[in-house]
């Protein structure tokens, strides 16, 4: 067992090192090397939640049916790569859009179908999820100073080969990942009907819409931010180091704060410090106030993630798991960052940056209320049964 969560371990800092040594400096491969317009990269870096959406849920649905995930992932690992490395042999807008569409395709199953093995391991091996998945912040902070640095050093079509390496090695690392999954063979029709019979679950679904998809668009408007308040390019890097590092510790004693609060309890409280963050940036703080609220991230994301995956397995059928984290990753990931991506750039056009913080506040507190309510509903049904079983 200990082994196994070593492979675990190893293969989430990997799988987000890979990630973090791409995407984030991938805009600026494409505008200083590739010589691209600001729209055609805007096409370009946006078009993976829009494919996101469509494409995700297929590979649960996949997975679910084959009962084969290992499987199932290492393909997703590996044409990830392949098409990543694709990047360096393209020159031109229209063919790097087409590879970020592939690209989008092959990774959108990554990170549902790894959650999906990892949460069935934890629960049969008594394991604590956080002290798995903080690996994958700390691959993800690390790789954007490194990253950046052997690009200064060699070219920056160096990140493309980092990529492709690191998820070879991450698709090698997937084989050893335990193979026992449900016995149960799934239908993909069956198992979409019985999640959407399922009224908790798609009220989750909508909740991570508003609480998640602000948390993603984030990353695409705080480099704005900082540098409207007076910050430099170097800050923005150091911001997101902050912001990315500081999940760590919180997924280390995730579990433990779940299991002390209750899930309901977590997800309220991740969302409320979501909240105050976002709105506390509509009234332009100074730039320090901001860098010291990176940490929040690491509250919010922190908490919220394991929080989240564990109740949509214990809100789900076993058999429909690996479907329903697809979902919720479709939901939060894709749609959710992709609507408040495009309504904040037009508030962003029409207003300002810190407006586009302002609608990430009320959508965030809409979600604040439905968990409020959520957790209000819990305590009632907990209250009425211990009342029952009192009588």
């Amino acid at each position: 067992m200990n082994r196994s969560k070593y492979v675990f371990q190893a293969f989430y800092f990997l799988m987000f090192f890979s990630f973090g040594s791409l995407f984030p400096l991938l805009s600026v491969y494409l505008k200083e090397v590739v010589g691209l317009s600001g729209t055609e990269i805007g096409m370009i870096m946006s078009i993976s939640p829009i494919v996101m959406i469509f494409i995700q849920p297929l590979w649960g649905m996949v997975s679910d049916y084959t009962q084969k995930p290992v499987l199932i992932l290492s393909i997703s690992l590996i044409g990830t790569a392949l098409f990543g490395l694709l990047y360096s042999f393209a020159h031109s807008y229209v063919p790097l859009l087409v590879i970020a569409a592939l690209l989008a395709v092959m990774q959108s199953g990554i990170v549902p179908l790894s959650d999906s093995i990892t949460l069935h391991y934890v629960q049969k091996a008594n394991e604590n999820y956080g002290s798995i998945r903080l690996w994958g912040a700390i691959g993800f902070a690390v790789a954007v100073p490194i990253a950046g640095q052997l690009a200064e050093w060699f070219q920056l079509r160096f990140i493309f080969y980092l990529f492709f390496l690191l998820l070879l090695v991450s698709s090698l690392l997937a084989w050893k990942l335990p193979k026992e999954q449900s016995n149960t063979k799934a239908n993909i029709r069956q198992g979409i009907r019985e999640l959407a019979r399922i009224p908790s679950f798609l009220l989750f679904l909508f909740t991570t819409f508003l609480v998640f998809g602000p948390i993603y668009a984030n990353n695409f408007y705080f480099g704005v931010l900082i540098t409207d308040l007076g910050g430099t390019l170097a800050g923005v890097g150091f911001a997101f180091l902050l912001a990315a590092g500081s999940e760590a510790p919180f997924m280390k004693f995730a579990d433990s704060i779940i299991r002390r609060y209750g899930m309901m309890n977590v997800l309220l409280i991740a969302s409320i410090l979501a909240c105050l963050r976002w709105l506390l940036y509509f009234f332009e703080p100074p730039l320090s106030v901001v860098y010291a609220t990176t940490i929040v991230q690491g509250a919010s994301v922190g908490l919220f993630i394991p929080a989240a995956l564990q109740y949509v397995r214990d809100l789900t059928p076993e058999h429909v798991r690996t479907t329903a984290v697809s979902l919720y990753s479709t939901v939060g990931n894709g749609l959710g960052s992709w609507f408040c991506t495009f309504v904040g750039g037009y508030i962003f056009e029409h207003f300002s940056i810190e407006h586009v913080y302002l609608f990430f506040a009320v959508l965030t507190l809409v979600g604040i209320i439905i968990f409020a309510w959520q957790a209000r509903k819990n305590r009632c049904h907990v209250k009425m049964k211990f009342d029952t079983i009192r009588k």
